[in-house]
């Protein structure tokens, strides 16, 4: 019998982890070009595709009377041509820079966004510029994307989680006010938009000196100021004055309201009020709260909606600012959405409110405080990998006039919250007693069952 010979094996050390190294979201630096335009540049050290943030101060507030989502098919227009390249020649122009352009409108103003190698950042900075400078908005493609606009509005308004957040604020805000309406407008305001409308609303609302650029990337070894100087520099106009913010106020009687689809198999629930925003110095502890309320599968919400009753997917509940003014002040819509299965409406939202009620007489305890923390503020790093990350953040701070070390203010802020204080934010956000429901579902079979609750006066709307 022959000996068995077994093969030597080198076998590599396993590797060791290094040192933690201290973390916080970068600080941009601020300058201004000679055009008024104001620039936020962060070097990101091996972040080789560059994101850029371009925010004009064309907010929904001044579409004028009649045309909501005007701002919407400007943003959209933006990539349809120029003085130079048609909008078949732009789209290839970025495609040879392998750059993405994207754009939209909401209530602070319009943004366009930009991703691209940094070796192609000349030529697609040069891009960008045209299309701030002089967009052709030929009437031929503004009308096409206003039929691909009133394309899209059927499906939305087939969209369950669509319809619930559009009369949400329609039942939240006052009927004069922009934010109660569509931010992309309805069918009968888009189909009057047309080239010399856009056109009218680009010469009144986009200029360098009231929009800012954010440029964050790996910018070793680039010359950002001549790229800058030949590119958005030369975009010109006049001075110019920010728009006002108009303040935003609600009413947040406790009520529900069904959108009846007649047949549904779901229920589409959103409960929401506004409240604080970011300048709020309750907003790190109310952050946290709402991420144990519902920001998580471990939440509270999930833990009884959908692991013990089975009745969910999934709850969330999250915070989404509005509006800030640069006087700090400002708003945010906070809100739990979801969807259940016919039959359990009635106890699924039953037990929504005892979870609230519960919370109110509980508190959170501090596991709960501490998976927050560590979800939120412990996976900051990673959150923040790419320039594209950090760019569209330091852009929302920006649009909502706060300083550029919030962030990182925000996170040491949260790190040093109580359990007791964020107990109270939480609390104060979502007082079971002031919450505006709204259920897209049959009404035949939930109206009843939601009117023995108690949780408000119920009403039917048409779907």
């Amino acid at each position: 019998m022959s000996d068995v010979i077994t093969p030597a094996m080198d076998l590599h050390p396993q590797p060791a982890g290094g040192a933690p190294r201290p973390w916080a979201f970068p600080a941009p630096e601020r300058t201004s070009l000679d055009n008024g335009l104001t620039v936020l540049r962060c070097h990101r050290p091996g972040q080789q595709v560059v994101a850029v943030e371009v925010l004009l101060d064309s907010p929904l507030d001044t579409e004028p009377e009649g045309l909501d989502g005007l701002a919407t098919i400007m943003a959209r227009a933006f990539s349809e041509g120029t003085d130079r390249h048609s909008a078949e020649e732009f789209a290839a122009e970025l495609e040879r820079c392998g750059a993405t352009l994207d754009a939209f409108a909401d209530h602070p103003g319009v943004r366009l966004s930009l991703e691209v190698p940094v070796s192609r950042l000349e030529k697609a900075l040069g891009l960008l510029a045209d299309a701030l400078r002089a967009p052709a908005f030929d009437p031929a493609e503004v009308e096409r994307l206003v039929r691909n606009r009133l394309d899209e509005i059927p499906h939305e308004q087939a969209n369950p989680a669509r319809r619930a957040a559009k009369e949400l604020s329609r039942q939240l805000f006052p009927a004069g006010s922009r934010v109660s309406r569509p931010r992309q407008g309805t069918a009968e305001t888009v189909e009057r938009i047309d080239a010399a409308a856009v056109r009218a609303f680009y010469d009144r609302h986009v200029r360098p000196a009231t929009a800012t650029a954010v440029i964050v990337g790996d910018l070793e070894g680039t010359d950002l100021d001549a790229l800058l100087a030949d590119s958005l520099g030369a975009w010109q106009g006049d001075a110019g004055k920010p728009n006002p913010v108009p303040p935003v106020t609600a009413d947040d009687t406790g009520r529900v309201i069904v959108v009846d689809r007649p047949g549904a198999v779901q229920t589409q629930l959103l409960i929401g009020r506004v409240g604080p925003d970011r300048h709020d110095r309750v907003w790190p502890a109310q952050v946290l709260g709402t991420y144990s309320l519902g920001g998580t599968l471990t939440s509270r919400l999930d833990r009884v909606l959908r692991e013990e009753k089975g009745y969910t997917y999934g709850v969330r509940a999250f915070a989404q600012v509005l509006r800030s003014t640069p006087e700090g002040t400002g708003a945010a819509m906070l809100a739990i959405s979801g969807s259940v299965d016919t039959e359990s409406t009635g106890p699924a939202l039953d037990d929504l409110w005892k979870v609230l009620r519960t919370l109110a007489a509980e508190g959170l305890t501090e596991a709960e405080l501490d998976t927050a923390v560590q979800n939120l503020v412990g996976v900051a790093p990673l959150k923040y990998e790419t320039a594209a990350a950090v760019a569209s953040t330091l852009a929302d701070q920006v649009e909502q006039h706060l300083p550029d070390d919030f962030q990182a203010r925000l996170y040491r802020m949260m790190a040093d919250t109580g359990a007791t204080e964020a107990t109270a934010a939480v609390v104060s956000a979502f007082p079971a007693d002031r919450l505006v429901t709204v259920l897209v579902g049959d009404a035949s079979r939930i109206a009843e069952p939601v009117r023995a609750l108690g949780i408000g006066e119920v009403s039917v709307v048409t779907g």
